[in-house]
């Protein structure tokens, strides 16, 4: 039998800066997870200038957030700029990468029981 993943590491009825939950640190990115449910899971990442993820594929669909900066989201061979504020959804089994020409941060929502989201 699987054991049960953790809920979270953060606490609950408590007011973050999600910006503030991962630092920058030099030549590097840095990531913390928030949550790791069977559901999904919420991890910030603080991307150094020219760092990135290679291209790979998930099963499951993953909204970003950017919190701060800019970075480029490549989905399906298409790039795509986001900044501060604005959000991407990465669909399921389509390839994807990030990429730093910036330090950027983002959050990570990993939705293992969403996959095909409907958009708006």
């Amino acid at each position: 039998m699987p054991t049960p993943k953790p809920a979270a590491k953060m606490a609950g009825r408590k007011v973050y800066d999600a910006a503030e939950l991962a630092q920058y640190a030099e030549g590097s990115i840095v990531s913390r997870t928030l949550v790791n449910t069977d559901g999904g899971t919420v991890t910030v990442f603080a991307f150094d200038a020219g760092q990135g993820l290679s291209e790979h594929t998930a099963p499951f669909d993953a909204l970003v957030q950017v919190l701060d900066g800019e970075g480029e989201v490549v989905i399906g061979g298409e790039p795509f700029r986001v900044g501060r504020g604005q959000m991407i959804l990465m669909p399921a089994d389509v390839p994807h990468a990030v990429n730093a020409g910036q330090r950027f941060k983002m959050m990570l929502t990993m939705l293992r029981q969403a996959k095909g989201l409907k958009s708006f």
